[in-house]
């Protein structure tokens, strides 16, 4: 049987495993702040998140950070909840199927892509690096 296409997509537990792997590649000095960060993976966002985001189609979103990029961080956050990292896992295989992109290229993207919210970068900043010159 080795060899074999899988026949399940991967679920939540498979999606993290990818995740996890992406962030341990994240280089120092960045992944000293984000030890903390809580990874969280989810079927889909849910109503509320997708209506602030003015978001109509689940399947648009396949990741968001939550909290407060570490530039806007204070001695006297006592009491916030830990910033956390959320993927979409229906709306990342949506997104596997119709790219074409390896399923850990595109969760190592997004995770990549939710890190740089918590430094503070800006969806622009992020296409902006990701466009420039090598």
């Amino acid at each position: 049987m080795s060899g074999q296409a899988p026949t399940h997509a991967p679920d939540a537990a498979a999606i993290e495993v990818l995740a996890r792997a992406a962030l341990a590649r994240i280089p120092e000095p960045f992944a000293t702040h984000l030890h903390d960060v809580v990874l969280v993976v989810e079927e889909f966002a849910d109503d509320e998140t997708l209506a602030a985001l003015g978001i109509e189609d689940p399947f648009e979103l396949t990741g968001l950070y939550y909290g407060r990029p570490i530039g806007e961080k204070s001695a006297f956050d006592s009491g916030a909840l830990p910033d956390r990292i959320h993927l979409y896992r229906r709306a990342l295989l949506d997104e596997w199927v119709d790219t074409g992109v390896s399923l850990e290229a595109l969760v190592s993207h997004v995770v990549v892509h939710e890190v740089g919210h918590h430094f503070g970068l800006s969806d622009d900043d992020m296409h902006a690096l990701e466009d420039a010159p090598e």
